[in-house]
């Protein structure tokens, strides 16, 4: 059966990673998504590599694995729309579409006369998303956005890493681009309101959405605690800021973190290590008197935990509803019998590879499931299909384009 969007035509102008995670999504849901890329060079993300997708003979070919990530179930179409003939199909491709979704600078595309009200004087049913660093309002506006600098500016770097008075100490990054992706995630969920928000009024709408805005609002509990308390949160490492014990524990062979998060957890937790006095220890018998004697509680547990193995410690605590688990490394983490049953890795063909893996969709809809329909696209692979289809344009037409350098 067809996703639940099924029906829906997205034009997608953005690239790197926000705006083709959203598209990416809307893809997998049953959107038919046709991608925009620069004639002879295409998305930034072909050439973030190594590694590239190898073909067949184990060469490389042209496209890093970075772009396979977030380009499944697109077609690719080269467009130069700096030049007038560019413009007009954009501006044809826009008629015919329910969904634009674009991630240049602020007031880029209004030069090529393709912002918003250009496009929905065209199309009054257009929902156009607009994905910035920073917004097209404010005076940063007009500053480029990027995942690491947003990460730093929007207090997640503040809070994330080692204390300073600890080795290694200091602000770190997440391991991914996380305003990109969170980013990405928000504007599949404004786009679907505003297409709800079609169904009700007859138009489309314009989305502005920017990095900063989604990582500021991510702070969320963070964000409070500072309202409320009036401290400025710090970095705890892999510590939580308001539950004990809840980070990481060196056991005999390897790390394990413990997220334990109620007072009925801690009692069970102790009983397990074999010291079920703990539990009813007045220090540490609530959450609030294990935040307060954190130092002392987490001096005791890690010496009990260091005597067992990871795994037995994960098994025991598990079984008793304790939440524990082991830190899994992304070869570990595509070998755990769950991830296989939720048919997180999956392979599509490619004309170029053979097979390639992918990591699947999260998303489960009991009728109307995703579908993995096209692989990551080879560059410009669908100009010609989508013109002529789509467009009706005839191939006299489309070679001219090319030869004219628009295509």
């Amino acid at each position: 059966m067809a996703g639940p969007l099924k029906g829906l035509r997205v034009l997608d102008l953005s690239r790197v990673l926000a705006g083709p995670w959203c598209s990416q999504m809307l893809a997998d849901m049953g959107a038919e998504v046709i991608k925009i890329e620069r004639p002879g060079r295409g998305d930034d993300t072909r050439s973030w590599g190594p590694p590239y997708v190898k073909d067949r003979d184990g060469r490389d070919t042209p496209d890093a694995a970075y772009f396979f990530a977030t380009n499944r179930g697109k077609k690719s179409v080269t467009v130069d729309f700096t030049r007038p003939e560019g413009q007009a199909l954009i501006r044809e491709l826009a008629a015919v579409s329910d969904v634009l979704l674009e991630n240049l600078k602020v007031g880029d595309l209004a030069r090529y006369g393709l912002a918003y009200e250009d496009l929905s004087a065209v199309n009054p049913r257009l929902v156009y998303c607009s994905i910035t660093g920073f917004g097209q309002t404010g005076p940063l506006a007009s500053r480029p956005g990027y995942d690491f600098i947003i990460q730093a500016m929007g207090g997640l770097m503040s809070v994330t890493g080692e204390r300073d008075d600890r080795p290694g100490g200091g602000p770190q990054k997440l391991g991914i681009a996380y305003a990109d992706l969170a980013t990405g995630m928000h504007a599949a969920i404004a786009v679907l309101a505003a297409l709800v928000q079609r169904g009700v009024s007859g138009r489309g709408q314009y989305i502005d959405l920017a990095l900063l805005d989604v990582q500021v609002a991510s702070m969320a509990v963070m964000a409070m605690n500072y309202f409320i308390g009036g401290q400025v949160p710090g970095r705890h490492g892999n510590a939580h800021a308001n539950i004990v014990p809840y980070e990481v524990f060196q056991a005999a062979d390897g790390p394990l973190v413990l997220a334990v998060g109620n007072d009925a957890q801690f009692r069970r937790l102790c009983e397990v290590a074999g010291v079920p006095q703990l539990g009813d220890d007045a220090r540490f018998a609530s959450n609030a008197g294990r935040v307060r004697n954190r130092v002392e509680l987490i001096a005791l547990l890690q010496e009990i935990i260091a005597t067992r193995p990871a795994l037995a410690w994960e098994e025991a605590l598990c079984a008793v509803d304790v939440p524990a688990g082991r830190i899994n490394d992304m070869a570990q983490v595509f070998e755990l019998p769950q991830v296989r049953a939720r048919g997180l890795r999956i392979e599509l063909p490619h004309p170029l590879a053979g097979q390639v893996p992918l990591v699947g969709s999260p998303f489960h809809f009991s009728d109307t499931p995703v579908s993995y329909h096209l692989p990551p696209p080879r560059l410009g692979e669908h100009t010609d299909e989508v013109l002529a289809g789509l467009l009706g344009r005839s191939a006299d037409d489309i070679a001219a384009l090319r030869a004219a350098g628009v295509l």
